[in-house]
């Protein structure tokens, strides 16, 4: 551990109030959310630096990597992890698969894409929800370290992800895992992922995710909703972050209001898979996440939706240094353990 690591972990061990004391003196709250302690510090911290926008995508990556190592935590004790590559036509696809000490043979390997806005993030992103997530469900979970923009613009992560899908719905019994059945999940980045692969496999007609796992997913890059101006500003996700991503990850010209871009723009959302859709409520996407939610239920799909009001974007990333994180990422993964007993039960 680094020593700046080693002094920020430090400074979280004090009492909230007084973090709170260090971070602006009061609360932050907006839009009558009040923002968790531990995460106004860190944002606090972090609104000093450089923001992504402003560098790089090379450097980007690498200045989020050394602050996401710095707020990590250790993985799930009873679950390990091998990392392989998938062999496309013309490439290999890293992956990272995480297995419990103890798995039930009845339940789908998840397929699982970490957030970054299709240009930054890699396996170690969402090292320690992956883990969790294995252990929470006794499922093996597989994280795709797809490909990412400028170098790859879409829909070369969106393939990726695909490929991993369908190479899960083949190979999961190999791992102990269910037989030609998949579930999908990702946050942010990965969550728009997750949401549109799920819509490609209806309109295909290959099998469906047994659950789809939408973390702070973005599903809309056409329509303005008012919480991209409420939270425009927060950290680790600004209108300015979504707006360079974007640039990064889309050809030239490219329409947005394509499905494959906003998976909340296709028409027909009815016979889709059961989601479990979570939300930050200090984050520009929250208002979609909870307008797919919506949408997904009024065209007959089982949707469980909360929005973690104190947390900001990415707080899977962040159960090492806020309670509050932890205990939302453990939610979420209790209600991916919960669907897969009721997709058991109903079956």
């Amino acid at each position: 551990m680094s020593f700046k690591a080693a002094l920020i972990k430090t400074f979280l061990k004090l009492p909230p109030a007084w973090l709170v004391r260090l971070s602006g003196g009061k609360p932050l709250e907006i839009g009558g959310r009040v923002m968790d302690p531990y995460m106004q510090f860190v944002t606090h911290g972090a609104a000093k630096q450089t923001p992504l926008w402003k560098r790089a995508p090379g450097d980007a990556r690498q200045v989020s990597a050394e602050a996401l190592s710095m707020l990590s935590d250790v993985i799930e004790p009873g679950v390990s992890y091998e990392d392989f590559s998938l062999e496309a036509d013309d490439r290999g696809i890293p992956v990272r698969l995480y297995r419990p000490e103890s798995q039930n043979p009845d339940r789908p390997m998840m397929v699982y894409m970490h957030m970054g806005g299709g240009v930054i993030g890699d396996l170690e992103t969402c090292h320690v929800f992956c883990s969790l997530l294995a252990s929470a469900t006794a499922a093996p979970i597989l994280s795709v370290d797809y490909r990412l923009a400028p170098e790859h613009k879409f829909p070369a992560g969106l393939q990726d992800g695909v490929f991993a899908y369908e190479w899960a719905l083949k190979n999961a019994q190999y791992y102990g895992a269910a037989s030609g059945r998949a579930a999908i999940g990702g946050d942010s980045m990965g969550g728009n992922f997750a949401a549109i692969i799920t819509q490609l496999m209806r309109r295909e007609e290959k099998p469906l995710p047994d659950v789809q796992l939408l973390i702070y997913p973005a599903t809309d890059i056409v329509h303005d909703f008012p919480s991209k101006e409420i939270y425009g500003e927060t950290y680790p996700l600004s209108k300015q972050t979504m707006t360079w991503f974007m640039e990064q990850y889309l050809p030239d010209g490219q329409d947005v209001s394509d499905v494959h871009i906003s998976p909340a723009l296709e028409y027909d959302l009815a016979n889709l898979s059961p989601a479990i859709i979570a939300t930050a409520g200090f984050d520009p996407l929250v208002d979609e996440g909870e307008d797919y939610a919506k949408r997904l239920e009024a065209a007959g799909v089982q949707a469980m939706y909360k929005c973690y009001d104190s947390l900001p974007h990415g707080f899977t990333a962040f159960t090492g240094i806020s309670p509050a994180a932890d205990q939302a990422c453990r939610d979420i993964a209790e209600s991916v353990n919960t669907a897969y007993q009721n997709a058991v039960s109903v079956s």
